[in-house]
Parts: C-alpha cells; sequence; structure tokens
C-alpha cells in the first residue's frame, strides 16, 4: 500500500510524492506492478465526515482529491457498508503494490541492471568507519555504510537506539480467503477510525471529536491502537488491519482479541463476500518520535537511516534517494 494521503504536510508528502514517482519509474522500466487504484475513506459517522471536509477544504499540495456523496462511495468501491454511509474522499494519489513478489523483482532488477550484490542470510555484528564484520567473521569494506536494519537495530548499535527517539511498533494483520470473481474492492479503503492514526489530519477542526467519540465509545480500540483499512491482493484476498502496540506492550504472543476488534471493525464499513481469514501475521517495525525517521551519521562514514515507522513502502524510495543525495552534497 503506497499511502501518501496520511503523510504529515511537509516533508512527509513531499518524500511520499517522490516515492510515488520513483515507483512509477520502476513500473515503467517494466520491472514493478505498481497499480494506481487510488484510495477513499469513508465517513459512517457525522464528525468523520466534516473531518473529510476539512481536510479538502486545506487542498493539501500535490494530492488530487475528490469529495463523495454517498452514491459516488458506492460507484468507486460497491461493497462499502450503505447503512450510516455519510460520504467519503477518494484520493487518486494511493496505489498497490504486492510485496513478496515487488521484493523479488526489485532484487532481480537490482542484480541485472546495477550489478548489485546481494548477500542474504548474512548477519552483521559490528560496524565502524570503512568496515562491517558478519557473523561469520567475513569483512566488507565499503567508504559508505548505511544501517537500515529495522527493529533488530538496537543489537547492533545499542547505544545509538538508546538515544535516539525511536520505539518499537507491533501490529497485527489478516488476510481472506479469495473473494469470488468478479468481487472488486477498486481503491484502498480505510474508515473513519483511521483519521486518528495518520497526521495528516491533525490540523482539522473536527478531529478531535472523533477521538473524542471514540475513546468513549470504543476505548478498546484505542488501547490496542486499532483502526481498520482494507486492500485487495492479486490473487483476490484482502488484506485487512491494523492494531499498533509499543515498547513494553509488545510480546511475542498475537491477540485474538486484536484480530476480532479488527474483523469487528471492518465488517461495519465493507459487505465482505467471503469474510474466513486465511491467514493471520504479525511485524514489528521502529518509529521515530522526533520526526518522518531517523538519519544520523554514527561514526564517520557510517549512516543509520531507520524509524519510518508504517511508512516504509510510502517514502522508503524517495529517503533512500535523499540519504544519497546527502553524501554528493558533502
Amino acid at each position: 500500500m503506497l499511502w501518501p494521503i496520511g503523510q504529515s504536510t511537509g516533508d512527509g508528502q513531499r518524500l511520499a510524492l517522490r516515492a510515488r514517482e520513483i515507483w512509477d519509474e520502476l513500473s515503467c522500466a517494466g520491472q514493478i506492478d505498481v497499480q494506481p487504484c487510488g484510495s477513499i475513506f469513508v465517513a459512517h459517522h457525522e464528525d468523520e465526515m466534516r473531518v473529510l471536509e476539512e481536510f479538502y477544504a486545506s487542498k493539501p499540495p500535490g494530492l488530487r482529491l475528490q469529495l463523495l456523496s454517498p452514491e459516488e462511495v458506492l460507484d468507486k468501491s460497491p461493497h462499502i457498508a450503505r447503512d450510516n454511509l455519510q460520504g467519503g474522499l477518494f484520493s487518486e494519489t494511493e496505489a498497490r503494490v504486492y510485496p513478496p513478489q515487488a521484493i523479488n523483482d526489485l532484487v532481480e532488477y537490482l542484480e541485472q541492471k546495477s550489478g548489485v550484490e546481494f548477500r542474504f542470510g548474512t548477519t552483521i555484528t559490528k560496524v565502524e568507519p570503512g568496515r562491517a564484520v558478519a557473523a561469520s567473521g567475513e569483512d566488507f569494506e565499503a567508504d559508505k555504510i548505511v544501517v537500515c536494519s529495522g527493529a533488530d537495530f538496537e543489537a547492533l548499535l545499542p547505544q545509538e537506539f538508546a538515544s535516539a527517539s525511536l520505539k518499537k511498533c507491533k501490529l497485527q494483520m489478516m488476510r481472506t480467503v479469495a473473494q469470488p470473481d468478479g468481487w472488486e474492492l477498486g481503491p484502498h479503503v480505510a474508515s473513519g477510525l483511521t483519521l486518528r492514526h495518520y497526521p495528516a489530519f491533525d490540523g482539522c477542526p473536527s478531529i478531535h471529536h472523533v477521538r473524542s467519540r471514540v475513546a468513549e465509545q470504543t476505548p478498546e480500540l484505542d488501547r490496542f491502537g486499532i483502526h481498520v483499512m482494507a486492500s485487495q491482493a492479486p490473487g483476490g484476498e484482502l488484506i485487512i488491519g491494523d492494531s499498533h502496540e509499543y515498547g513494553d506492550d509488545i510480546t511475542p504472543f498475537n491477540s485474538q482479541e486484536i484480530d476480532d476488534l479488527i474483523v469487528r471493525e471492518i465488517g461495519k464499513i465493507l459487505s465482505i463476500a467471503r469474510p474466513t481469514i486465511s491467514s493471520r501475521w504479525s511485524g514489528v517495525y521502529l518509529k521515530n518520535f522526533a520526526g518522518l525517521y531517523h538519519g544520523r551519521e554514527v561514526f564517520p562514514g557510517v549512516e543509520v537511516v531507520n524509524g519510518v515507522g508504517g511508512n516504509g513502502m510510502t517514502l522508503s524510495l524517495a529517503v533512500a534517494e535523499q540519504t544519497v543525495a546527502g553524501w554528493d552534497a558533502s
């Protein structure tokens, strides 16, 4: 899910839109399947619709938006729940990329086009200026070393992790069985709950009404950081999620309660023909609470780039470009 609409105004949206351009360049080169599906926020409460109207009126740069009536919402995505539907907001900017296939395709492209050598199954246990050491004892020499080790960052550079504004976040997601032939979700779909999660909507005056209502009526959603979104995979399955647990709240065990809440809430906004869950998973990422991401030179020629949170697919290509541009500038 490429998701520029959720990014904070300014650098967040600038990087997201640039990353979107790079994805398109890879798609045009025939390397990655990028489907420009767009996204739709659906409102089933009046306060949610007011937030969408306020966001639309703010005219965020770079986003192509359309306010929708309930009928127009159903034209875009006919499986949206009709009861209490207030309307929606459609954005053309978002796109669909299927990560398992995209990763394989990108590796093959970089190997063949640019001669990049990938060393899978190689754990780096030490970095210092000009040198990275693998657990096997093998040395790698380089003028520039970039540490992008995700949630494992703490093991490699514990002091840097301790001094940074980084926190681990665990999320739970699910995938349904394939929907019947002809059942199409259309755009990515996000509920009004999602307005609470993304900083793009923080400046909307009515967002505090949404947050207050959810906190009062469904505090269990706040407890687990739940908002609901859906996207359709190439095989017709629906990817649904998600939850957000931070820091000491993270355990190695998945919560059935969280999965049940996600299924309950997605059922309020979508009529799914085959809602049976075929697979469940969780992931842990690092989120930087002091900016878009954590980028810092920790030793001469050794830079940490981490903490993009749940925005990896949306921001990473532009963050990589910006990182390399910083080397050229210096």
